[in-house]
């Protein structure tokens, strides 16, 4: 089986785009020797629970995680980097390796004639076998596929035989904008559509997807809007701000502020390359807010919150914030969080509602930062510590579903049975 065309290369200079999408990164381009994947099944070795003593471990399927070989080292942060959660989230943003993949992008037109761009690895439709589990793939604010963090993944995927797709929203990554309208927090639709699309083109395939930071709060939004006809057989949430309420009353304070001015940036940039669309809008809208925003809270003022209709940017945070959604997910989900996070605040992860339903499972670090996790066996230039975990959670549902049946949405995480029009270029 062919692999994806890559090479890794250091990370020396600022990213070129926001700064929370670059402080993600994801897995490496080797597969993981400790797991072994056959057409029938994963030989997991049976762990101890001390395995997961240094980590906080929510939900009732606990059990499964000690078998994971992945989770059998203690987590242990890097020397000098892991110290500070400031200082893990810049390193992770500016220095991580950054993996090259040659892709193909398809512009797929939603039904209210907005535009999102989902890219594949190149080459992918002949050299993968049709039925191929889907790995779908939503980056963080203003984040696309060139960013590290989603590459990392990528190609951890692909090497274990996945077919991966990047899901960029309108706007982002070049993605093409179509109507005055970008995306939010709340907005699930263009979710559903590439869903049901991905779906469509490979109907014998499981198809999977893994969030990270605003890109997981509108995964888990639309699992628990889905509920039990959810398509996707299995999910990982990396570092949800669950409650954005909370998560905005932190994202002012102190350093916090660096991060809200970088992506207050970030958003301008996007705002700007289709001002014109934006011209003569009346009503609620305060455009000039929106073009000269400061931070993330007036850019949601001045449009976002309008565009969605929202009554206020408070309203929009609090009916936005996927914390609300746990408790109608019914497909397998794996959260992980880190206790230090600057941006997604650990006293917002619904604790309670996870430990409620059967099908949710969270890990919570000691140390983190924001999608830093600058620790295991890739540390510090490589992959951080969650890919390996994540990967291993999507194999063994994607194991638990080799029998044939398109769905595992109603498999407990451990194992036991429930009810149960677009334009392709090249990119580099």
């Amino acid at each position: 089986m062919a692999a994806a065309t890559l090479s890794t290369v250091p990370r020396s200079s600022p990213p070129p785009r926001s700064l929370l999408p670059i402080m993600a990164s994801a897995s490496s381009s080797s597969a993981d020797p400790k797991l072994s994947r056959s057409g029938h099944g994963l030989r997991l070795p049976e762990l101890r629970e001390e395995s997961l003593s240094s980590l906080e471990v929510v939900g009732a399927r606990r059990s499964l995680l000690t078998r994971f070989a992945s989770l059998q080292p203690p987590y242990k942060r890097f020397p000098f980097l892991g110290w500070n959660r400031h200082v893990e989230t810049i390193f992770a943003a500016f220095f991580r390796s950054l993996p090259r993949v040659a892709l193909r992008r398809e512009c797929l037109r939603t039904r209210d004639d907005g535009t999102v761009a989902l890219d594949w690895v190149s080459g992918d439709e002949q050299q993968l076998p049709f039925d191929s589990p889907v790995l779908i793939l939503l980056p963080g604010l203003t984040g696309g596929s060139d960013d590290t963090y989603v590459r990392h993944m990528l190609v951890r995927a692909r090497n274990r035989g996945w077919r991966v797709v990047v899901f960029n929203s309108r706007g982002c990554a070049d993605s093409p904008v179509t109507t005055p309208q970008f995306y939010s927090a709340s907005f699930t639709e263009d979710l559903c559509q590439v869903v049901d699309h991905v779906s469509t083109r490979y109907p014998k395939s499981n198809i999977y997807a893994v969030g990270w930071s605003l890109g997981a709060n509108i995964l888990v939004r639309y699992l628990g809007q889905e509920s039990r006809n959810c398509p996707l057989s299995g999910a990982v949430s990396l570092c949800n701000p669950f409650n954005l309420v909370i998560a905005d009353e932190d994202f002012h304070k102190g350093f916090n502020n660096v991060y809200d001015r970088a992506l207050a940036r970030a958003l301008r940039k996007i705002y700007k390359k289709h001002a014109l669309l934006f011209e003569g809008l009346g009503g609620e809208y305060n455009i000039p807010m929106a073009a000269n925003a400061r931070s993330v809270r007036e850019f949601d003022e001045g449009l976002t919150r309008v565009s969605f209709g929202f009554k206020s940017v408070d309203d929009y945070y609090f009916n936005s914030s996927s914390s609300s959604s746990i408790e109608n997910v019914c497909t397998p989900l794996l959260c992980i969080q880190a206790a230090n996070d600057p941006i997604a605040p650990s006293r917002g992860i619904p604790r309670e509602e996870i430990k409620g339903n059967p099908h949710c499972l969270l890990i919570v670090t000691p140390q983190g930062g924001h999608l830093g996790w600058v620790a295991g066996e890739e540390a510090p230039f490589g992959a951080p510590w969650t890919d390996p975990v994540v990967m291993e959670f999507l194999e063994h549902l994607d194991n638990e579903n080799s029998d044939g049946s398109k769905s595992s949405k109603n498999i407990l995480l451990d194992g036991v049975p429930q009810t149960s029009p677009s334009l392709s270029v090249h990119i580099q």
